[in-house]
């Protein structure tokens, strides 16, 4: 069986040492490492290969969310008769802050529980009305920290927010 190099705890001064491994042993070692994935089926899917969320370190990590639905539709886009798109900032970023909730729910944590924010706005004129459905849920003194940043698109035309975000884990909590 192939070998490949991974990194492996030891005294020396830096703390870490390259270690052959077999690759047989490689799922394991990565899982380790890793964390483990929560792919939810239920929820929207992701675009390529990567989880909802994982847990790893004692934090919960929150891949990008948008506003999408199950079925791909798009919460706080309205397609009117001839054929122009409403898009409404407030509904998708409440939909975006209740589908990180359903995320963090399954792993046994909630809106609380989080500890860092990043937003993506497609467009800084909906600033306004971001943060006035996002301080309906966090206050400066029990929410998370947060950035957020102007992006040239996201993924669907109709989205205008996308929110990553870190969670501590109560589950790995002392």
């Amino acid at each position: 069986m192939g070998k490949c190099c991974a990194f492996e705890r030891t005294q020396d001064m830096l703390g870490f040492r390259f270690s052959p491994l077999h690759l047989g042993e490689i799922s394991t070692f990565l899982k380790i490492m890793n964390g483990q994935a929560f792919v939810l089926n239920e929820r929207a899917k992701a675009l390529a290969h990567y989880p909802h969320l994982r847990r790893a370190g004692g934090f919960l990590f929150v891949s990008g969310t948008s506003s999408r639905r199950p079925d791909n539709t798009i919460e706080g886009a309205t397609v009117n008769p001839d054929g122009s798109v409403d898009l409404d900032i407030r509904a998708q970023t409440k939909a975006v802050i209740e589908n990180i909730r359903v995320i963090l729910q399954c792993a046994g944590a909630d809106l609380e529980h989080l500890v860092e924010v990043t937003t993506f706005l497609v467009d800084m004129k909906d600033y306004p009305g971001y943060n006035e459905v996002y301080n309906t849920y966090f206050d400066a003194e029990t929410g998370p920290t947060r950035t957020t940043v102007a992006v040239h698109q996201l993924p669907h035309p109709q989205l205008v927010i996308e929110i990553k975000a870190v969670a501590l884990d109560p589950e790995g909590q002392e």
